[in-house]
């Protein structure tokens, strides 16, 4: 649909995204109506011709959203004279606007654009006013020719508003020689995009521009599969079937790109690298951290450790008195080996001690007046190390210390952390690059100690670092296995153990106190609305729950009835019923949602999986408040995408957090994503209560299914 007319006022605006708010008088209706969308810096009467959709607001009513626009010169004197003493122009004002109208009338723009020294017969302008005028009208003119230029080649308002911020008046010069400048150039605009932008500019399909974006951008999105590398001859064939152009060309582009230093082609099966077999691809920072990573760790492992002595039988019985417990052999062996290496792994299963042994070790530091510091790769897992250790933990983000001015941690091998030992819960976690980070700022004669479970889930970022780490072969690591006699009451925990070692968990339980429960229904639509029902009135009615911050379902997938996002839809409506107050994507937020961030923020301290509830969303301010522990952050609604409905989350998204209560539903849906390590995973994230809803079968299929999802790494090597 396309409107015409001419901007009364400025209801509200964003400089850094250009989304405006404005009420606009329209030819052919009574009333001005309310424009909501990406302008760039509008003046009220100044006059658009703007192509978009009606939307209705919940609490505004109808407005109209634009996708494009053109700005028109004002028609009539009286839009003129709004126009030029809008502010938009130095150097002329409403009162100086109103003389120049007076003596040109409708002419006054033709008259500033090709006669201006003609201002000089308007009372108050001499030669030095009117250079100024000449030169802002100028400059304005230079705005809108670039912006008509870019929406005629069919970039959006919004992308043309990012463009010319960046570029200015190089923007058009820019994309005609290299539109594929963006991705690298402008957050939030990807390879896709540009790709589209690039076609309306004539690039070829197999231009060496486009081909060298693309194996960055393929080997980006590789990363976002755990990713560090990817093997020479399967990105040749990835990027050809992706990019759609010869395998020939891919190879050349691809040296081209590494003679840049975007890429980096490395040897990765101990030949000469001559042949394609034996060569990986990594993207830089992939290759500098994971080379990184390994030799920070063999800096530490080469450098004298706190613990002068090896710990002697006194120093156990010691811990053990003053703990008032009996440790296991195991349990023993692991402090030993810990309060002994410089590096060390401990990884177990729930209910195997890892906590027992973290306490212990944390003792007999602290009584060698040894400074000890816990870390954790989220708020979650921080918080509940605080609580088992009685010992303050933080995130690894906050160990070291974000600058926001410079954009990276403060803490490094410049300026290491203040320790002499270091323990990191929830190792498994922790991708290739934020290792990196932690470990560059461990200091060389501090002792390392690495407690996770190697049986879930792998990061959600690029690598499988503890895993590597242990099968390296190079580090002392404990395996826990044996089930301490207090654990073993709970079916939460016997059932993470049978998962584990391929066998079904126990489905019935005669005891009413029981922690864990199987509903089966193979019904997707009914198994949605016995996980509303749980949710929202089973569990909290029985158990005392809270369905907001109690309660959590965790699902493996995104898409289908028993996904995210229908599951968050039916939970919103049950919990949180009412008109939604903002909109996004097809999303619907209201106060006293549930959310989730979705990416590590550092300007706002919050970090992918931390989870909030909205307290407010201000209409007229564009912005919505999110409380997370107490703590409250405010969001513009142009940031909105950092936040997800998380009534439900995923699987993947749930990692290192624990919650009293959660519901999973294991249906045949989910059948692509169903590997042992999944299950395992969703289970051992509830503390006090799991229920699974669904298909025995679709149980027995994912516990069947041990093969996981090969990530390309090559820390194991690196490291042995």
């Amino acid at each position: 649909m396309e409107l015409s007319g001419q901007i009364e006022r400025i209801t509200y605006t964003n400089e850094k995204t250009g989304y405006i708010v404005a009420r606009v008088k329209v030819k052919g209706m009574k009333n001005p109506v309310t424009v909501v969308g990406n302008l760039m810096s509008p003046s009220p009467g100044e006059t658009f011709t703007m192509k978009g959709e009606w939307i209705k607001h919940p609490k505004f009513g109808d407005q109209f959203a634009v996708s494009e626009f053109i700005s028109m010169i004002p028609e009539d004197a009286a839009g003129v004279e709004r126009y030029l003493g809008s502010g938009m122009i130095k150097g002329l004002g409403p009162v100086m606007a109103k003389r120049i109208v007076k003596k040109f009338g409708e002419k006054a723009l033709s008259v500033i654009e090709n006669e201006t020294d003609k201002l000089q017969k308007v009372e108050g302008i001499g030669k030095k006013r009117i250079a100024e005028i000449k030169k802002a009208w100028d400059e304005q003119k230079s705005i809108r020719s670039i912006m008509l230029f870019l929406y005629a080649h069919g970039v959006g308002s919004g992308y043309a508003i990012k463009i010319f911020k960046t570029y200015g008046d190089r923007s058009v010069a820019v994309l005609k020689e290299n539109p594929y400048r963006l991705v690298s150039d402008i957050i939030g605009i990807g390879f896709l995009t540009a790709d589209k932008i690039a076609q309306k500019f004539g690039f070829l399909k197999n231009s060496d521009e486009r081909i060298e974006a693309g194996i960055s951008y393929i080997l980006s999105e590789l990363a976002e599969e755990g990713h560090v590398y990817y093997p020479y001859k399967l990105l040749v064939e990835k990027c050809a079937e992706v990019l759609d152009v010869a395998g020939d060309a891919i190879k050349s582009r691809i040296d081209v790109v590494a003679l840049s230093g975007k890429i980096v082609i490395e040897d990765i099966e101990n030949g000469q690298g001559e042949s394609e077999k034996t060569k990986g691809v990594f993207l830089l920072k992939y290759h500098y951290c994971e080379t990184g990573i390994a030799k920070c760790l063999k800096l530490i492992v080469d450098s004298p450790g706190p613990f002068k002595s090896a710990i002697s039988d006194k120093s156990i019985e010691w811990v053990q008195k003053r703990m008032a417990i009996k440790l296991a052999e195991k349990q023993i062996e692991a402090i030993r080996c810990a309060l002994g290496s410089k590096v060390m792994v401990i990884t177990g299963g729930p209910g195997t001690g890892k906590t027992t042994i973290v306490n212990s070790i944390l003792k007999i530091s602290q009584n060698l007046k040894l400074k000890a510091l816990l870390a954790a790769p989220t708020g979650r897992a921080a918080k509940r190390m605080s609580e088992a250790t009685e010992h303050e933990a933080k995130t690894i983000h906050r160990t070291l210390e974000f600058n926001f001015e410079k954009g990276g941690f403060t803490r490094n091998e410049n300026n290491p952390v203040d320790c002499d030992l270091l323990i990191v819960d929830e190792a498994s976690m922790i991708d290739t690059i934020l290792m990196f980070g932690l470990l560059r700022a461990v200091p060389s004669g501090a002792a390392l100690i690495l407690v996770g479970d190697v049986n879930q889930l792998p990061s959600v970022g690029a690598g499988n670092v503890l895993n590597d780490i242990i099968t390296s072969g190079v580090f002392s690591v404990v395996v826990l296995s044996e089930i301490f006699r207090q654990a073993k009451k709970s079916r939460i925990v016997i059932n993470a153990h049978r998962i584990n070692s391929g066998q079904m968990p126990f489905l019935r339980s005669d005891d009413n106190e029981s922690d864990y429960y199987f509903i089966e229904q193979d019904n997707p639509k009914k198994a949605v609305e016995i996980i509303r029902e749980l949710v929202a009135q089973r569990i909290p009615k029985r158990f005392g729950f809270d369905p907001f911050y109690d309660i959590q379902v965790l699902t493996p997938m995104h898409k289908g009835e028993l996904g995210v996002s229908n599951l968050n839809k039916v939970l919103q409506e049950a919990l949180n019923p009412g008109e939604a107050s903002f909109s996004s994507q097809e999303r619907n937020y209201k106060v006293g949602d549930k959310v989730m961030q979705i990416k590590n923020n550092y300007d706002k301290d919050v970090y992918n999986g931390d989870i909030g509830r909205i307290t407010s969303i201000d209409s007229k301010e564009q912005n919505v408040t999110v409380s997370f522990e107490n703590r409250l952050v405010k969001y513009d609604f142009y940031e909105i995408d950092e936040l997800m409905l998380s009534y439900a989350v995923s699987v993947h998204k749930s990692q290192g957090s624990e919650y009293p209560a959660v519901v999973i539903p294991v249906h045949t849906q989910h059948y692509i994503l169903l590997q042992r390590n999944l299950i395992y995973t969703a289970l051992t994230r509830g503390r006090k209560l799991v229920v699974m809803v669904g298909a025995k079968k679709a149980l027995a299929i994912g516990i069947n299914n041990s093969k996981t999802q090969k990530r390309y790494t090559y820390l194991k090597n690196r490291l042995s």
